[in-house]
């Protein structure tokens, strides 16, 4: 019991760190808890548009363990190209210790959803992939642009970033987006 305990209150150091996206009429930035919990929830909603049938289960199972390496790493902006390889060998590292808290047939489950979130080579993991894009693009279109503004991200880089991983997990969201992006441009919702 105690290695499990361990575990569960590691993992309230999630709550602790800190995103670039300020959650709706809040005057503070979301934690990766908050935005872990949000798109769990997210992908249970859109889990009827998915590019294939998804096990909604294992998709929600993805996305509450994809960001618990950042516990030791921080929140690294979606839209970040450099230095890529060595923030995944970090987080891989930080998964390893924090699932090693618990006992290794608990450990080991968790480590191998986390993987696959990562190769996003499962139809749930790339159904993930998409919901946890779309959500800070959810949230800047509902709130003015406020992280691309403040952290000078262009319309150029949301498409580049995001058109691909959207489209492959949930091509009618990407559909939905793709055009509210443009307008946002047209309203100088952009940071550069």
């Amino acid at each position: 019991m105690q290695q499990i305990v361990d575990f569960v209150l590691e993992l309230d150091k999630l709550k602790g760190v800190l995103r670039r996206t300020q959650p709706l009429g809040l005057d503070r930035y979301e934690n990766s808890a908050e935005h872990s919990w949000q798109i769990a929830l997210a992908a249970t909603s859109f889990a009827p548009h998915a590019a294939e049938p998804v096990d909604v289960d294992r998709v929600v199972r993805l996305l509450l363990v994809h960001d618990v390496g950042e516990i030791d790493t921080g929140d690294t902006i979606v839209y970040a190209e450099e230095g890529l390889a060595e923030r995944k060998a970090a987080e891989r590292v930080a998964v390893e210790r924090i699932f090693g808290l618990l006992p290794p047939a608990q450990a080991a489950p968790l480590l191998a959803l986390w993987q696959e979130f990562e190769d996003a080579a499962t139809p749930e993991a790339r159904f993930a992939h998409a919901i946890d894009r779309a959500m800070p693009v959810l949230l800047n279109l509902a709130n003015r642009g406020q992280s691309w503004r403040e952290n000078g991200i262009s319309h150029a880089q949301v498409v580049r970033r995001l058109e691909a991983p959207i489209s492959a997990g949930c091509p009618a969201l990407w559909a939905y987006l793709r055009p509210r992006l443009d307008a946002a441009r047209e309203a100088g919702l952009f940071g550069a």
